[in-house]
């Protein structure tokens, strides 16, 4: 099965893509501290059925690095008009699930479906104590030890908060510790500060204007205000359905991804 690659202009940047199988239109989102790369175990299961599109996001991967705050989603709607593609059923996770949820409210009609993984909605007020390592992390990014930021993030988002390291599958850890470090290392965490043309009003107030298959994807063992958020767009979002898988964090399509692959096959083959 032959893959497409290359790059998209967008204002201000370019955008890495790749492009494989036929049929109707399925895009890969990634979450905000690795990069499509995390898609790799879906990659060629999900073309089989599919049409499957993943990109780096800018800043991330093999894309330009970030000089200015930009809209994500309106990188998103650029790279779809670049491919020509009209109508699609959308993946994204953690902060390429909050994309694709805010891309959808600006562009329904573009949208088939959508399946929100580890995701919280623009506007979602994180309530509690921060996840464990959160504020050390930041302060080693501060300080350019970006060794220990890495390291610290894989703690945050891999491991997540009820395992230790050396409980975790070590090829997930390493290869997110490696997208994570490009990450690092372009300053991209920085863009994501201050957004461009944010959503307005948020997501989290709109949900019930989502009126796509929409599928929630959470993992026991991430931070339970991942898990709270799950719960409130299942109960915003009509006829949502959520899903919770077992043995996993942040990142289920890397750690379970035979479990996530059935579990969004299924659900795109009903809606």
């Amino acid at each position: 099965m032959q893959t497409t690659n290359g790059y998209i202009e967008v204002e201000g940047g370019k955008l890495y893509y790749e492009m494989v199988g036929e049929g109707e239109t399925l895009v890969l989102n990634h979450a905000g501290f690795v990069d499509s790369g995390m898609w790799d175990a879906q990659w060629e299961v999900f073309a089989q059925h599919f049409c499957v599109i993943r990109f780096d996001m800018r800043g991330f991967g093999k894309s330009s690095l970030v000089q200015s705050p930009i809209s994500r989603r309106a990188d998103l709607g650029a790279a779809l008009k670049h491919l020509k593609v009209e109508r699609a059923h959308l993946v994204g996770c953690s902060t390429g699930g909050e994309v694709i949820m805010d891309f959808a409210l600006e562009n329904p009609a573009m949208v088939a479906s959508l399946t929100l993984v580890s995701a919280v909605p623009g506007g979602f007020e994180l309530q509690g104590e921060p996840p464990p390592y959160l504020m050390e992390m930041m302060g080693a990014v501060q300080q350019g030890d970006l060794e220990t930021a890495s390291d610290l993030q894989i703690r945050i988002w891999i491991d997540g908060q009820f395992r230790q390291p050396e409980q975790v599958n070590p090829q997930v850890r390493q290869q997110a510790a490696r997208m994570n470090r490009i990450f690092l290392a372009n300053g991209t965490w920085a863009a994501d500060m201050n957004p461009l043309n944010p959503l307005n009003p948020p997501a989290v107030g709109r949900l019930n204007e989502i009126h796509v298959p929409t599928l929630i994807v959470t993992g026991t063992l991430d931070n339970s205000e991942i898990l709270r958020a799950g719960d409130v767009m299942a109960s915003q979002i009509p006829n949502a359905k959520k899903v919770v898988l077992p043995d996993t964090a942040h990142m289920p399509s890397m750690e379970q991804p035979e479990l996530f692959n059935r579990t969004v096959l299924g659900f795109l083959g009903s809606s």
